[in-house]
């Protein structure tokens, strides 16, 4: 066979492969790629209309190891130390490599979805602490926002910047963020977490002297990787005390940045207890206009700080004139349940509802829906243990791991009920 002819027949062959790609029904690759999955064959209408999947064994499972995560939690909850005022930054990592798209849509969709989630997460979970968010893009670290307790404000400034450019930094992010809390009183608990996509860093100077600095500024930095691990990354968590995990899926990616809402066991020498003032402004009247301080624009209600008398739109806040901590009687309720959390919930056997010597409900307390396991119905259900309420696995109230959250109990109304209206 001479060249020509060797050149004739690769030709055909790459023709051949391009009609290929093209020719699968008419689809494109990206196409079939969610043509095979048939995502929607996987979903079934119930009884009360809403949509469930057919095969819930992985959504049990995951609820399951949740539960034991919980009772983990709560066994060693009087033995492990709690900061109740987190000061967190997000690094984000918008380089290059946040791009790349193996997590549908891309990288970077996937984080600022799963970003927005954890934002209100970690409020819920946390009403005294506060967030920052910073970038990384074009080898440079910029300050999205500045540490603040209000969800909208970082989620409306996180969607307007999703661009991806460059390369990342994690010297400059590190930097930028450890100046900030440098200047956090010594009672808040100072974390960052990055959410890194690049396999390289870009760094102006020697990094290890940017870690031994995070470790003397009592700065707790954990990472998570969404291409694969680094050893840099793992050295930073080794050194600071964090915690370094990369994410297998999209799934698993949300799973992992949703352990970080929680706040983590306190180090021992960076636990210090302090006596902290703080002020419960009263809520001022929606016809009376006056200026506020977080938008410096004339509005009507908010709430007025007991010392100065300045106006502020939410809580919790600083007071931008006396500096003054100013919450609300709920969201220092709400910061104890991590300290003293209730005992989880008991599983409850089919056998117990079919016994005639017990006379139990044989409906969800939290979903109204039959306990009995009825066609595509799970057959773990949970009983609480201070109310004495049933209910089923699959509820809204105990998805969203709030355990705590128990609508039967009247010593919990303060803490947020989550129901199935709300979705």
């Amino acid at each position: 066979m001479n060249n020509g002819e060797g050149r004739r027949l690769s030709g055909q062959a790459e023709e051949e492969d391009d009609e290929d790609d093209v020719d699968d029904g008419g689809l494109e690759a990206w196409e079939r790629a969610y043509a095979d999955e048939r995502s929607w064959e996987s979903l079934q209408e119930d009884e009360s209309g809403l949509l469930r999947p057919i095969d819930n064994k992985a959504l049990y499972h995951a609820q399951y190891r949740r539960r034991l995560r919980s009772l983990a939690s709560s066994n060693a909850a009087a033995r492990i130390q709690k900061g109740l005022i987190r000061y967190l930054y997000v690094v984000i990592d918008l380089s290059r490599a946040a791009s790349e798209t193996d997590f549908r849509p891309s990288r970077m969709a996937v984080v600022a979805k799963h970003v927005e989630a954890f934002i209100r997460e970690f409020f819920d979970q946390n009403p005294l602490s506060q967030i920052g968010l910073v970038t990384i893009k074009d080898g440079v670290a910029n300050c999205l926002t500045d540490l603040g307790g209000s969800p909208e404000s970082h989620i409306k400034a996180l969607m307007g910047k999703l661009e991806c450019s460059g390369d990342s930094s994690l010297q400059n992010a590190l930097d930028l963020v450890c100046g900030y809390l440098e200047q956090i009183p010594s009672y808040g608990h100072r974390e960052v977490l990055v959410l890194n996509s690049a396999l390289s860093t870009c760094d102006p100077g020697d990094i290890m002297e940017t870690i031994q600095n995070c470790k003397k500024s009592k700065v707790r930095c954990s990472v998570i990787g969404l291409s694969a691990e680094i050893f840099i990354c793992k050295h930073i968590c080794q050194e600071t005390g964090g915690l370094y995990s990369v994410a297998i899926d999209e799934s698993h990616f949300k799973e992992l940045i949703l352990e970080h809402a929680p706040p983590p066991p306190a180090i021992a020498e960076f636990a210090v207890a302090n006596l902290i003032k703080m002020g419960f402004p009263q809520r001022a009247a929606e016809n009376v206009i006056s200026i506020c301080l977080c938008h410096k624009e004339a509005r009507g209600g908010g709430y007025t700080c007991p010392r100065c008398k300045a106006r502020v739109c939410e809580l919790p806040t600083e007071c931008r004139i006396c500096g003054l901590t100013l919450v609300s009687s709920p969201h220092l309720a709400r910061s104890y349940h991590h300290l003293f959390p209730i005992a989880p919930f008991d599983e409850v056997t089919p056998l117990r509802f079919s016994s005639s010597q017990h006379r139990l409900p044989k409906s969800c307390f939290g979903c109204r829906q039959s306990l009995l396991n009825p066609g595509n119905r799970p057959s773990l259900s949970v009983e609480c243990p201070k109310c004495k309420q049933y209910f089923c696995i699959d509820c809204d109230i105990y998805v969203h791991e709030s355990l705590h959250n128990c609508p039967g109990c009247e010593s919990f109304r303060h803490f947020k009920t989550v129901s199935s209206s709300e979705e």
